[in-house]
């Protein structure tokens, strides 16, 4: 509507300037008035019909200096729907529509003349649909340009977001799964023996007080991360390995460690980390009756192997929780891989990390 208002107000008040200034011309007479508005105001729709709105506003500019009135810039009007037909509907639909309208003044021009002759305006005419479309193509390319990258842009957002929320996900879930796996198993053990061996009790008990403060100790550090928007929480790694072993023996199961990890990039030492937390977990939570554990590092060119294997009985395939999920999405960020599955008399979660940097 501004729009209409503004090309009105140009059109109108330019066309009954030039009047005067232009020799021989008439003024500006109301039926002129009324033609120049009925035309600017085809603006008003020209977004939802650009195509036959050109031709209108065409056709009326055209009539219009047929006329004998008063010569003005009314070729604003089919200017601009020319350049919202070529923005919507492309160069090559202007083009043919363009062409198109000027075939058509060309037979109005050689039936009231009856001649074949073409006046100097034509080239002018010429040039300026060349010009109009070419620059409302320009800026539809342009437009869609920008638009493709805004597209791009937020999905590209929309993926850090995701990956941001599982990183968290998996951090959350396997701290609480772990320490609330231990307590049960502890609260388990207090609740039988309190009557008959309250030392053992307490030993138990004292065991979740443990296994709760490392629990609310990690929470803590995930939620501040969250807080801050900055991960300083510190990496956790195989070097702090021997408080998860420890967790698993207050359970009631016997834990062997062979081979060494050795000196491991963080990202490696920190998956590494939270694959061997999640497994003795599943041990604990999942196993039926285990009462061993091992637990295997092996250090090869370019790649660290570990195996953490239980003797379960009756241990079946799985089905995939968030657990076994999170440690294959672990593996499969650094370019590794993870596989869990039965073996011959229990259940073995076998990892493949690979170094960057070795050979």
């Amino acid at each position: 509507m501004a729009r209409a208002v503004v090309v009105g107000v140009f059109v109108i008040g330019a066309t009954s300037a030039l009047s005067r200034w232009q020799p021989g011309a008439s003024s500006l007479t109301p039926i002129g008035f009324a033609w120049l508005a009925a035309t600017v105001l085809t603006l008003l729709l020209v977004h939802r019909f650009p195509l036959t709105l050109f031709l209108v506003a065409s056709a009326s500019a055209f009539g219009y200096y047929t006329s004998g009135l008063p010569g003005g810039p009314v070729i604003v009007v089919p200017t601009i729907a020319l350049f919202v037909l070529t923005r919507q509907r492309g160069p090559l639909t202007a083009g043919i529509t363009g062409a198109s309208a000027l075939a058509a003044a060309y037979v109005v021009h050689v039936i009231t003349t009856r001649s074949f002759a073409l006046e100097t305006g034509a080239a002018f005419l010429v040039v300026w649909l060349t010009a109009v479309i070419g620059v409302g193509t320009a800026v539809r390319y342009q437009l869609d340009a920008l638009a493709a990258r805004r597209g791009q842009a937020d999905e590209h957002r929309h993926r850090l977001a995701e990956q941001e929320r599982l990183r968290i996900a998996r951090e959350v879930h396997d701290v609480v799964a772990h320490s609330l796996a231990m307590i049960n198993v502890q609260a388990g053990v207090a609740a039988h023996v309190a009557d008959r061996r309250p030392e053992q009790a307490k030993e138990a008990l004292l065991n979740i007080k443990a296994a709760s403060a490392s629990a609310l100790k990690d929470l803590r550090a995930t939620l501040t991360v969250l807080r801050s928007g900055e991960d300083k929480a510190p990496a956790p790694s195989l070097a702090q390995a021997g408080e998860l072993l420890d967790h698993a023996r207050d359970a009631g199961l016997t834990v062997d460690v062979h081979g060494e990890p050795g000196d491991l990039p963080a990202p490696v030492d920190a998956a590494a980390y939270r694959i061997l937390q999640e497994s003795l977990t599943n041990v604990v939570r999942h196993a039926d009756q285990p009462g061993h554990v091992d637990v295997r590092f092996e250090r090869r060119a370019g790649a660290l192997t570990m195996k953490v294997r239980d003797d379960g009985r009756g241990t079946a395939q799985p089905a995939p929780g968030h657990g076994l999920r999170g440690m294959g999405e672990r593996a499969a960020a650094l370019g590794g891989r993870c596989t869990a599955g039965p073996v011959d008399g229990g259940f073995e979660v076998c990892v493949e990390l690979p170094i960057e940097g070795e050979a």
